[in-house]
């Protein structure tokens, strides 16, 4: 298995502790992080568990602290050869809506560090409740800056990000809101994307799939996104796991050299 997205030091001490020692057990593992202590603890602990890497960058909901030493942070970090990603950025507008210009900000930030050190572009995207200006806003800023690797995290279905991310050829990263009753659109999504640009995650210690939802998430869970995702696409669990393995492997390079 590789859980492409989950965050270890948002968990409790000892549900960390038995995540690393079920590692063994993983492809891969990438930890995010979100604001500058984050991505420190986030590249520790790549540092020192051989499955795990890490992606760096500053969440929406983060922003307020950009500055020109965060810049400058973030930068020297994201050099570092366990990292493989730059993100999460994006557009939150269920939290800070107010931060809409530093969110945009933040990411114009991120997009041109992941394009001068050719590494993957990690996009969180979450509108108000029963809105959708989130999803339409990062679809249209695609559109225009045409990021040449995306990921869309814990991915929502949203038909316009479906189109962009099919013209951009974009990774689909599906956690497990997948699973859940409510979200047969999702599943229905799920059917028709290319079998080449899905991944799977866990986005621990949030999202956990069925029948674990109310409890902490950990990235063993991924299985059960896997399996759902499997029925979906009518492949057995071991098939797809083939598959989203390479798939996450093209994307993040963890074995390969970045370039």
């Amino acid at each position: 298995m590789t859980d492409t997205h989950c965050h270890l030091d948002f968990m409790q001490p000892q549900e960390t502790a038995q995540a690393l020692r079920e590692a063994h057990n993983f492809r891969a593992i990438l930890t995010i992080g979100t604001n500058p202590l984050r991505n420190h603890n986030s590249l520790k602990l790549a540092q020192e568990n051989p499955q795990v890497w890490a992606a760096v960058g500053l969440h929406p909901t983060e922003v307020g602290i950009l500055s020109p030493e965060v810049e400058a942070d973030l930068e020297d970090l994201a050099k570092h050869p366990k990292v493989r990603a730059i993100g999460e950025t994006g557009l939150d507008f269920y939290w800070h809506p107010q931060t809409k210009a530093a969110q945009y900000k933040a990411l114009e930030f991120q997009h041109g560090l992941a394009r001068k050190l050719n590494l993957p572009l990690i996009f969180h995207v979450r509108s108000a409740k029963d809105d959708h200006r989130a999803e339409l806003e990062v679809a249209a800023w695609l559109r225009i800056n045409r990021p040449p690797k995306t990921v869309l995290h814990a991915f929502s279905g949203h038909p316009r990000l479906v189109e962009m991310g099919l013209e951009l050829g974009a990774y689909f990263s599906f956690a497990g809101s997948l699973t859940y009753k409510r979200n047969e659109a999702l599943r229905e999504a799920a059917k028709s994307l290319p079998l080449e640009k899905i991944i799977v995650e866990t986005d621990a210690p949030f999202l956990p799939p069925e029948p674990y939802r109310g409890k902490p998430n950990h990235p063993a869970l991924s299985r059960f996104t896997l399996a759902k995702l499997a029925e979906v696409r009518g492949m057995t669990a071991e098939e797809l796991e083939t598959v989203t393995d390479a798939n996450a492997e093209r994307c993040f390079s963890f074995f390969g050299l970045r370039l």
